[in-house]
C-alpha cells in the first residue's frame, strides 16, 4: 500500500525532533523529565534490605534482547545493582532467556567493578531459570521464599507469571516496584506491589536514573512529537467540527 506523501512528511518532521533533541542531550543540554513515585521508591526498597540483611531481587521479564522493554529493565538494573553493592546488599538476578544471561552478568559485574570490589561478585547470583514461563515463574517464587527477600523488582515484558510472583512477594513481605509495557499483566502488578510504573513510564524509569543522553533525548523529543500530533488533530477536529467543507482538498493528500 502506497503510503501519502503527507503522512511521510509528518513522521520525517516526527523523526527530526526527536533526533534534535537526542543531539542537544548529548551536547549537554538538560531536559525536564517528570519525578516519578516508584522512582524514589527504589532506592528506599534497598536501603530497607540494607537495615534487614536480606537480598534484593530483580526480574528483567520474559523476553529476549529483541524487546525494549528488556533493554530498558536492564538499563535500570545498573543503576539498582550499583546502590546494591555501594549498600552491600546481595542482588539476585533469575534470567528467562538465555541470551539475556551474558549481557546481565556483565552489567551486575560492572556494577561491582565501579564500586571497586570486583572480586565479591557471584556469578550464580545471576542465574538462569528456564524458557518456561510456569518453570521460571515457580523459580522465582522458590527464590522469594528461600532468599526472604527484601525487596523486588520486576522491570520488562511479562506474561501470566506477573501475578503469581507478585503475589508471592507480598506474601513474604518484600517492597515491590514494577514496570511493565503489557497492559494485560498492568492490573496484577497494581494489585500486588507496591509502586508500579505503567507503560511508558518503564522507558522513563531508565532515562531518569541512568541520566544517559540517548535516552534522555529519545524521550524527550518523544514527548515533544506526541504533543505536536495531538495538537494536530485537535486543530483537525475543530477545522472538520466548524468548517466541514473547508478539509476536504486535504483528503487527496493523506490518500483518502
Amino acid at each position: 500500500m502506497d503510503v501519502p506523501w503527507a503522512i511521510r512528511l509528518i513522521a520525517l518532521a516526527m523523526c527530526a525532533v526527536i533526533l534534535q533533541r537526542m543531539f542537544g542531550a548529548r551536547r549537554g543540554k538538560t531536559y525536564f523529565i517528570r519525578r516519578i513515585p516508584g522512582i524514589d521508591a527504589i532506592e528506599e526498597s534497598v536501603g530497607r534490605a540494607t537495615e534487614m540483611g536480606r537480598p534484593v531481587l530483580f526480574s528483567p521479564g520474559t523476553a529476549g534482547l529483541d524487546n525494549m522493554q528488556t533493554l530498558a529493565g536492564l538499563a535500570v538494573l545498573g543503576w539498582i545493582a550499583r546502590r546494591c553493592v555501594r549498600m552491600m546488599v546481595r542482588i539476585i538476578v533469575p534470567i528467562f532467556e538465555p541470551v539475556v544471561l551474558p549481557a546481565a552478568a556483565d552489567i551486575v559485574r560492572d556494577a561491582y567493578r565501579a564500586e571497586g570490589r570486583e572480586e565479591e561478585f557471584d556469578p550464580d547470583d545471576v542465574r538462569f531459570l528456564s524458557k518456561d514461563q510456569n518453570a521460571y515463574a515457580a523459580g522465582v517464587i522458590g527464590i522469594l521464599i528461600r532468599e526472604k527477600v527484601a525487596a523486588g523488582f520486576y522491570f520488562g515484558p511479562f506474561g501470566f507469571e506477573s501475578l503469581l510472583i507478585a503475589e508471592t512477594g507480598r506474601r513474604v513481605g518484600a517492597i515491590q516496584v514494577a514496570a511493565t509495557a503489557d497492559f494485560f499483566q498492568i492490573p496484577f502488578f497494581i494489585c500486588a506491589c507496591d509502586y508500579t510504573l505503567i507503560g511508558e513510564e518503564l522507558y522513563a524509569a531508565s532515562a531518569y536514573l541512568t541520566r544517559e543522553p540517548v535516552q534522555v533525548g529519545t524521550l524527550a523529543g518523544q514527548d515533544l512529537a506526541k504533543l505536536i500530533l495531538i495538537l494536530l488533530l485537535v486543530l483537525g477536529a475543530i477545522g472538520a467540527a466548524l468548517w466541514p467543507g473547508a478539509l476536504n482538498p486535504l483528503e487527496g493528500l493523506l490518500g483518502r
